[in-house]
This record gives C-alpha cells, structure tokens and sequence, in this order.
C-alpha cells in the first residue's frame, strides 16, 4: 500500500453512499435456516450470524473467501494521566512484534487463513524502517505522532480527525479493489480504552464511572484516574454527541477514527465489517453517529471483559456473538467471528 500525502486542510467529511442492508434476502436466510433437519432457532446466535451476512452481502449461500484484518495502531497522550499499565512505547514494539509474526493477532490470522494488515495512522514511537513482511502487510498513514493529552489539549484538530476517518475510508476501498469480501477491525494503542471511555461518555452521554473498565488490567488507583481522566476531557472540550468528528476532535483516538471510517467505507463497497471489543466497537460508535445506515453492515464478535462494552454494543444495537472473557484487542475477536460466520454458510449450504 502506497503512503499518499494526508489533506489536513479540511474539516468536512464528505461521505459516500452507502449500501442498502437487504432485509429481503435476510429473511431468505432465515427461511433456510428453518428448513433444515433441526428445531426451529436451535443453532441461536449462528442462525443470526447467517441472516447478518447474507443481508449485509445481499446474498444467498457464499462463506467469505478473501477476509482481511486491518490493525490500526496509535498512541494516545492521555497515558500522561497514569490510566494505562504499559508506557506509550509499547505501541510501536507491538508493530514490529505483528510484523515479525510474534503478535497473538498473527496466529489467530494464520490459523483461520485471514489476511493481516497493518496501518500506523498515529503511533508516537519511530517506525520509519517499518515494511510489510511475510507475516503482515503494512502501511504508513499517519496522521499525527499520537493524539494529545485530551485531559489539557484537544486530542487532535477536526482537520486531523478527518483525515484519520478517510484513512479507514481508503483502506476499505483499497480491500474492496483487492477482492477482500469481509473486513476485521483491529487496532493496538496503548491507552486506547481511555479514549473509548470517553467516546462512550460523550455520545451516551454518562458520567466516566459509568463508561470506564481496568482496560490493560489496572489496579484501583488507577482506575480512579481513568475515571477522572475521562470526566476532565468531556468536561473540558464538552463535545456534541451528535457530532461524530467533533467527539473525535475532544477526545478520541487515531486508530479508532480510522476503524468509524473503515465501517463506513465497508458499507459504501458492500464489505462487512466486524469489530472486535471495546476501542474497535468505539470506532462502531462514532461510524453511527458520522452514518447511522452504515449500523446494519456490522458485527460486534464478543463481549469483552472490558466493563462497559456491553453498553456500548447495546447503544449500537449490536448483539455480540462470542463471550469469551477476552480483553487483548488486536482484533483477535473478529477473526474468530469470521470463522464462525463460514461455519454458519456451511450449516445453511448443507
């Protein structure tokens, strides 16, 4: 993937049109699903697997042949506030461990024949002799060098938080140009979860006890500056909840921009996409609110450990399929679900 120069110049997110969620071949789905030799819904959440992708596809009968995971990375300056058991450097150690094939995300990929794609949109640390290898693609899109301390600054400009939603946007059309048919949303950024928290805050708008979970398994004192981190960012900047970019801008994170225009751009090329647990499902969050029409075109995979991404999937109406206890992020999840989703394409074929 080329590397073109980012427009920060603009503050308007021009958005395409989206794809029409087929409920007509939905219900097809679901008809078949009952003609088989089994008890009426009896396979649960994988007959609700079948219907999603077939509507979403607007198609009967074809399992994913070409499935790709797109792996933001970016750092957040809100690690300034001590909310995160890892410093920021960890950010970009975790790259070139994907790139070499050590990341756990890598043998998810590889065990479930998924591609894997990595893009910098912010990471702070150097990643200048970053390449693809045989283990991961990559991609240099980077916005900024990591986001601001949200609790002092801005995280970033609107300009900024644009160009990070058109790089989820391009990387989309890029997957759809490539012949890939399913996309997983990963992402890695030390301090990310603060971020989401405070995505979730502003646009359901509840207070930071309400929206923040121990993330990378922090202990209670640091819990505490989560929340109150979270609380002094909405406060400060008090974002619109109706404005997606605006949220963004406030307190948001590269990576989860670029994950909100991954899901739009998924829905503009008929490509579903499948987030994965509490920072990939904030990037959900703000696509809906960017393109609500978009909502219909994505899966939540599990429910993560992460206290509250149970009320974020249900603020987005996204049923998590999976429940696995499972809080590493990386888009682990959503590779899982993909295989799940060729398991419910087999059932109905058979």
């Amino acid at each position: 993937m080329s590397s073109p120069t980012l427009d920060l110049a603009s503050t308007h997110l021009e958005l395409p049109a989206l794809r029409e969620f087929s409920r007509d071949v939905e219900a097809q789905a679901l008809a078949r699903l009952d003609g088989l030799a089994k008890p009426v819904g009896s396979l649960g959440k994988l007959e609700q697997v079948y219907g999603w992708w077939c509507g979403a596809t607007g198609r009967l009968g074809r399992a994913p042949v070409r499935p790709r995971t797109v792996l933001f990375a970016a750092d957040h300056g809100v690690v300034a506030q001590g909310v995160s058991t890892y410093e920021s450097d960890v950010t970009a150690r975790m790259v070139r461990s994907f790139l070499s094939g050590a990341g756990v995300i890598n043998s998810f990929c590889a065990h479930y024949a998924v591609e894997l794609q990595v893009v910098d949109v912010g990471v702070a640390g150097d990643l200048s002799d970053a390449a693809t290898t045989e283990h991961a693609a990559f991609a240099s899109r980077r916005v900024r060098a990591g986001t601001g301390d949200f609790t002092a600054e801005l995280a970033m400009t609107r300009e900024q938080a644009v160009a990070a939603v058109r790089v989820g946007m391009d990387c989309a059309a890029e997957a759809a140009n490539a012949g890939v048919d399913v996309l997983a949303a990963g992402e890695m950024g030390i301090g990310n979860t603060t971020s989401a928290s405070a995505i979730l805050s502003a646009i359901a708008a509840v207070p930071g006890k309400l929206s923040a979970g121990r993330g990378s398994g922090i202990d209670d004192a640091a819990l505490a500056r989560k929340v109150r981190a979270v609380d002094a960012g909405i406060a400060r900047h008090q974002p619109a909840r109706d404005d997606g970019i605006g949220v963004l801008s406030a307190v948001g994170g590269l990576e989860i921009a670029a994950i909100a225009g991954l899901c739009i751009g998924g829905a503009a090329r008929g490509i579903p996409v499948v987030l994965d647990g509490f920072a990939s499902t904030a990037g959900g969050l703000v696509a809906s609110v960017l393109a609500p029409d978009c909502v219909p075109h994505l899966m939540v995979s599990h429910r993560s450990s992460e206290s509250f991404h149970w009320a974020m999937s249900h603020y987005l109406r996204r049923d998590p399929i999976l429940d696995l206890d499972m809080r590493l992020g990386e888009g682990v999840g959503a590779v899982m679900a993909i295989d799940a989703i060729r398991l419910a394409v087999r059932i109905a074929n058979g």
